[in-house]
């Protein structure tokens, strides 16, 4: 073997392993949805989720659009942006405010909705998750995390609030529908790979595992958020989404951990 060869190769464990193993990890979720606990745990998110909708619409829907509406009307810079887009003899801004306002302030509560019950997933339901994969097919995946839930939480509220703090400052965009669509995807694709991408490890791998697992397998847990994003875009996903993505990823993060287990022996 060449010397030159070898020192040119870069160290086994930062190696990328691409798209190895997303494909199995869905069809292996698919099947381990339909078990009855699995059914079960969808339970928790989706009602958390539609009862955040449910109160935030009826409750904060009003007081936003009117706190939305004042804040137009003392912009300098709605006015400049209204002129000119008369200007361009497109459309006059002020002649669709109230659907605009209407239309920003379901932009921002039903993402809130969404990312609440993501979390909820996230901290609560992902360990129902990991506990049942674990029993059934990764029972000689041993358990060397610490601190699971304090981190998961932890996790799961830096990422809440950069997605809703994202979202808000992005929401421009939505004036563009297909810049809007895309930053959309990017911030759900954001959300589900930052946060279930720990908790489907954070229970079995140690510090250490869990950052070379992250830097061999980024591209897999990034491709598996932007797949968990466009099904969020259809509201019956949102019913089993939070489950099936958790499955998705703990499947992957299990059989990433295994094989870099058994490379490292």
């Amino acid at each position: 073997m060449n010397p030159t060869q070898t020192t040119q190769q870069p160290p086994a464990t930062q190696q990328s392993f691409g798209l190895q193993g997303v494909g199995q990890a869905f069809g292996r979720a698919l099947a381990s949805q339909c078990h009855p606990r699995m059914l079960f745990a969808m339970l928790m998110p989706f009602l958390i989720v539609l009862g955040a909708v449910i109160v935030l619409v009826s409750v904060a829907l009003g007081p936003l659009t009117a706190w939305l509406n004042q804040q137009v009307t003392d912009s300098s810079l709605l006015i400049d942006a209204n002129e000119w887009l008369v200007s361009l003899g497109l459309f006059s801004l002020l002649s669709v405010k109230a659907w605009l306002l209407s239309l920003t302030a379901l932009l921002l509560l039903l993402p809130a909705s969404g990312i609440l019950g993501l979390a909820v997933a996230a901290v609560f339901v992902m360990p129902l998750v990991v506990s049942h994969l674990s029993r059934h097919r990764y029972a000689d995946v041993a358990k060397q995390g610490e601190y699971g839930f304090v981190v998961s939480f932890w996790n799961a509220l830096w990422v809440s609030v950069v997605f809703m703090l994202g979202w808000v400052l992005t929401l421009p965009f939505w004036l563009f529908p297909p810049l809007g669509l895309l930053v959309s995807l990017l911030w759900w694709t954001f959300a589900f790979s930052r946060m279930m991408r720990l908790d489907s490890i954070v229970e079995h791998a140690s510090a250490a595992e869990r950052k070379i697992l992250l830097a061999r397998h980024g591209t897999g847990f990034w491709v598996i958020g932007l797949f968990c994003a466009c099904l969020n875009l259809f509201p019956p996903a949102w019913v089993f989404l939070p489950v099936f993505s958790g499955l998705v990823y703990t499947h992957y993060g299990l059989a990433s951990l295994r094989q870099l287990r058994s490379e490292m022996h």
